[in-house]
Formats: C-alpha cells, structure tokens, sequence
C-alpha cells in the first residue's frame, strides 16, 4: 500500500482525504493538531456568542468511521525530504507522499507588543478567548466609577477590514444595540464605540466597489467608526497607537489584519515564496522536493493563467486544489494528470442583520436576499448533519429574538496535563 500522509485538516486537506479514501490501494493518515475539524468563516460568531463552538466543529475520528482514513493526533514539527519522514510532537511518520496542507496563522508583522496583547482570530481556541475576554470587560465597565476607565473597558478596535474584520464590527454592533442595554441595565448609558481600522482607503479591498460602499454605509449606520487609511502601531493593553498619530483608549484590540503561511521546517528556503507560501507546480508538487505536495492557503502558484500573480487565500480554492490532488493521486501510473484551474464562484459577506453582499462574476447584489444567501451557503459545508440543524435553529432563535443566550464566560482553572507522558514513537505502516 501506499503511505500518503495529509499535514493539517482544514478544507484542502478534509477534501484531499475523502477523495483519496475511494482507493483502496492507498493508505491515508490524516495529522492535525487539533482532534477535530471546524468550520472558520464562522468563528466570528462564536467569538460575539452568538453561536456555540460545537455548531461549526466534529471530530475527525467520528467522521473518518467506515472510511479508509486515519488520524494521527500531533502537531508538526518538520519534514526529513531524504528519509521521507516526518516529525511532530507525538512521533514520526513515514510517508510514500506528504501533502501540506496546514493554511495559516496570524500575521502580526513582527509588532511583538500588539502580539502580546492582541485578540487573534484564526482558531476555536482564539473565538472562545475573544468572548471570554469581551464579556470580562463588559463586566469590569459596569463596575468601573471613573468614566475614562469605563470607556477604555468598553470601547473595542477591530484592525482589519477585510470580510472577518467587517463581520466582527457589524455583530459587535448588532450585540451593543439590542443586549447590552437588557443585560447590563445598571449603565445609564454605554460609552464605548466600535472602531474598525484599515491601512487601505476602503473596505472589503478585494470584492467589488459596490460591496465596499454598501459595508462603510451599513457599519456607519450601526455605529462603528471606520478609520480608513490608518495602520495600527502599537497597543500596551490599555491604549492603542496608529499611524497618524491617533490615540484609542481600549482594552480590546482585535487583530484581523493579516494571515502568513504556516512554517514547514525541512522545505528549502529557495521553494518559499511571499508570506512563507510554498512554491508549486501546476500539480500542485512543491518545488525541489520529490513526493511532497503542498495545497491550501499554503501554498502559492503561478501556472493558473487566470491568476499569474497566486490565488486567493480562500475555502473554494482550498476545496478545489484538495480534489484535484485525490482526483490526480487516484490515477494510474501512465495517466496523465490535470493542472489545476481555479474556477471563482465569487465572494460574499455578512455586514449585520439582514445585511450581506454578493460579488458574483456576472454580477452584484445585496440586502436582505444576499443575506439569505449567505446562511445558506454557509450552511452547507458545516460537518454533520446535527450540526446544520442546531446551526439553523440557533441562528432563527436568535435573529428572531435578538438575545442568544450564549453570553458565558468559562475559564477553565488550569490547562488539560496529559500526565502519562508517552514516549515518542515511529507510526507503524498498516499491514
């Protein structure tokens, strides 16, 4: 059999996986930090309790039952190209074919103060860190007797505006104009604001001019106070510093201004592109390395004549490059594969209640339709069909009533100790 082992299990990995399990000649081992599969386009939700963080994630060992996939829980450390091993914190893997596929992290462009003391959001641990960290603040305002301290607590900066900043700012503002009013009447009146900042001079830079407008016009009209043309340059904890010399006394700084490629320790410097991206083929085949595939917002290709300049750092990319993969390592030996070709189906986002926009490749649309539209399609990939269910329940209870009731601070005492301690071993190769 045939060891292909898939490093990361996000959408170009999940895909590459189940069409590789069609094959029974293969033997595919799926490693991932994390023990599950989780749905990021709607971390944002969680992070504003509006969700729980069991609607958008399932377990990968649940989901590979009766499927020709196993999973190997470790983090990555490094690849050995010569040996074809690879090494993560729980033992080592040998492999026939490697595929990364671990998308990215945070970029924090080497400000260690905004790293110390900003909100990332790329991960369920980041979204239930946000609202925990929200929710504290709320608490520590309304306690609060000098009004500069009161503000400072309750103010909130977004940096970033692109879909996830747009969307964090317009459900903070949903959340400050129907709840806090109902759960924290003890404050005559709120005083913080919502500030969203952005380096460009707009918007969602990457969709359309009509998608920007209608963003900055529906965010206006909710409060939020957009700060264009700014980049944020510092942030003790207490104040954050931008680039035109602007003082935001805030206790909250989330970070959605920036994404680099995961590290792969063992790839030549030379096969590394813009953003730590891993150079590749038109297959997808890292440049340099023989029987080492990267995919995903990983990596970064050129050959797509559509887009000479790398593709978008997006789920349907991902998706697609995953099944391509499978679709080219499931032929045989003397058949020829197919160079991968991004088909865009366009891009969207959700500004606030009954508000979204819809960049299609024919066309542009918004408001209350596009906002269905929205749901829908983002409906459709979450894992489980318990999980669409509950997913569209919650989201109806609470459009409806304008009050989720997920508003829980849970702050485990200490971290989880895996006090056996087992000795790193060598993965053994199915018999």
């Amino acid at each position: 059999m045939k060891r292909i082992v898939i490093i990361g299990g996000g959408f170009a990995g999940l895909n590459l996986a189940k069409r590789l399990s069609k094959n029974a000649e293969h033997q595919i081992i799926l490693v991932d930090r994390n023990n599950y599969h989780f749905f990021p386009p709607l971390l944002y939700q969680v992070g504003t309790a509006f969700i729980e963080s069991s609607n958008i994630s399932y377990p990968f060992r649940k989901m590979f039952h009766g499927k020709n996939i196993r999973f190997f829980m470790g983090e990555f450390q490094r690849i050995d190209p010569v040996a074809k091993m690879v090494i993560t914190d729980n033992g080592t893997l040998d492999y026939d074919i490697l595929v990364l596929a671990m998308g990215t992290e945070t970029n924090f462009f080497g400000n260690q103060q905004v790293k110390k003391y900003a909100l990332p959001m790329k991960t369920i641990d980041d979204a239930l860190e946000l609202r925990n960290h929200v929710l504290l603040q709320l608490e520590k305002s309304v306690r609060a007797t000098a009004h500069a301290d009161r503000v400072r607590y309750s103010n909130i900066v977004i940096a970033g505006g692109g879909p996830t900043g747009v969307e964090l700012a317009g459900m903070l503002a949903e959340m400050g104009r129907n709840v806090i009013s109902k759960d924290y009447p003890e404050a005559d009146a709120w005083p913080g604001k919502i500030f969203l900042v952005d380096g460009l001079p707009t918007l969602l830079a990457p969709m359309s001019k009509k998608s920007q407008e209608e963003a900055i016009s529906v965010l206006k009209k909710l409060g939020v106070e957009i700060l264009l043309g700014k980049l944020v340059q510092n942030y003790d904890g207490e104040k954050v510093s931008l680039s035109d010399g602007m003082e935001i006394f805030s206790s909250t700084l989330i970070w959605a201004s920036g994404v680099v490629a995961r590290k792969a320790d063992g790839v030549p410097e030379t096969s590394l592109g813009k953003g730590r991206r891993i150079l590749v083929d038109e297959f997808n085949k890292v440049n340099q390395l023989q029987d080492v595939y990267a995919i995903g917002d990983q990596c970064f290709q050129t050959t797509d004549q559509a887009f000479p300049n790398g593709h978008p750092q997006l789920a349907q990319v991902a998706i697609q490059q995953g099944n391509l993969l499978g679709k080219n390592l499931n032929k045989q030996t003397n058949e020829k594969w197919d160079a991968f070709k991004y088909n865009d189906k366009g891009s969207m986002a959700i500004i606030a209640k009954f508000k979204a926009v819809v960049d299609l490749p024919k066309g542009f649309f918004s408001g209350f339709f596009a906002w269905l539209v929205w749901l829908f399609i983002h409906i459709i990939p979450i894992a489980g069909f318990r999980n669409k269910a509950k997913l569209a329940f919650n989201w109806l209870w609470s459009f409806l009533t304008n009050d989720p009731t997920l508003r829980l601070i849970v702050r485990p005492d200490t971290q989880t100790k895996d006090v056996s301690q087992p000795t790193a071993q060598t993965a053994p190769r199915a018999q």
